[in-house]
C-alpha cells in the first residue's frame, strides 16, 4: 500500500477539506468564461480499478486531440475525479501525483494541456481523515465544479461535462452547467449507466451520448 507524506496539504495542493485543487494554468482577462469538464478514469485514460501506477496510465483514443481542441478554442479544460482509493487507503497522494504527471505528459506530447484538476478522496467507506457519508465535493455533488467555477472564473451555466457515469452527468446539472455527453468507455457500459445519464436531460440541462471521448466533441457547442 503506497503512502504520502503524513501531512499532505505541506506538499500537495490540497485544500482545508482533503480535497486536491490545482490550477495549472491561470484564467487570462476578466470576462467569465465557459469550460470542459472531464472525469479522468475511463474517458481521458482507459479504466483500471484503482489506478495508482504512471506505467499504468494510458490515454483513450481521442482523448488528446479534444483537449486540444478546448485549449484553441480558449475553453478551460478541467479534469474532475472522484478519487475513493485514497479514500479507503489503497494508495496516496504522492502515488495520484505521479499517475498525473503521466497523464499531463502524455497530453503534452500531443500538444494538448489541463487548465486545472479536482480530486475528491471522501467516500462513505474511507478511512480516517475521508470517512464521509455524502461529501460535497465528491460526485454527483457539484463541489469540485462550483470550486473550479471560483478558481478560474468560469461561466458554468455554459459549461459541459464528460463522463462514463451518470454522477458525472448528475454533478454537472446540479452545478448549473448546460449539458454532459456519456461516453461508453470505462463504466460507461454498465447496466443502468447510460439511461440513468439520459434521464438526467430536460429543458435547461442537455444530455447526448457517444461511444467514446472522440466523438463526444461533436456534440458540444464550446467545440464547434
Amino acid at each position: 500500500m503506497a503512502s504520502s507524506p503524513s501531512d499532505p496539504k505541506s506538499v500537495f495542493p490540497i485544500d482545508a477539506e482533503g480535497v486536491w485543487c490545482e490550477v495549472l494554468r491561470s484564467p487570462v482577462g476578466v470576462a467569465p468564461r465557459p469550460a470542459l469538464f472531464l472525469d479522468r478514469d475511463g474517458v481521458i485514460i482507459e479504466d483500471a480499478d484503482y489506478l495508482s501506477r504512471p506505467e499504468d496510465a494510458r490515454l483513450v483514443p481521442g482523448a488528446a486531440a479534444i483537449v486540444a481542441a478546448a485549449n484553441r478554442r480558449g475553453v478551460p479544460a478541467i479534469l474532475v475525479t472522484n478519487q475513493s482509493g485514497i479514500g479507503r487507503g489503497y494508495y496516496g497522494w504522492d502515488s495520484f501525483a505521479a499517475v498525473q504527471r503521466r497523464i499531463l505528459s502524455l497530453l503534452a506530447d500531443a500538444n494538448a494541456a489541463i487548465d486545472a484538476v479536482y480530486a475528491c478522496p471522501h467516500h462513505a467507506d474511507g478511512v480516517d481523515p475521508y470517512r464521509h457519508p455524502d461529501h460535497p465535493a465528491r460526485k454527483p455533488n457539484p463541489g469540485m465544479m462550483t470550486r473550479a467555477g471560483r478558481d478560474l472564473r468560469l461561466d458554468l451555466a455554459r459549461s459541459w461535462v464528460v463522463g462514463d457515469r451518470a454522477n458525472d452527468l448528475d454533478a454537472a446539472k446540479r452545478a448549473g452547467m448546460a449539458g454532459g455527453v456519456h461516453v461508453l468507455t470505462g463504466h460507461g457500459r454498465d447496466e443502468g449507466e447510460r439511461d440513468a445519464a439520459l434521464a438526467l436531460g430536460d429543458g435547461r440541462f442537455t444530455v447526448g451520448t457517444a461511444p467514446s471521448i472522440a466523438e463526444a466533441g461533436a456534440l458540444i457547442p464550446l467545440l464547434d
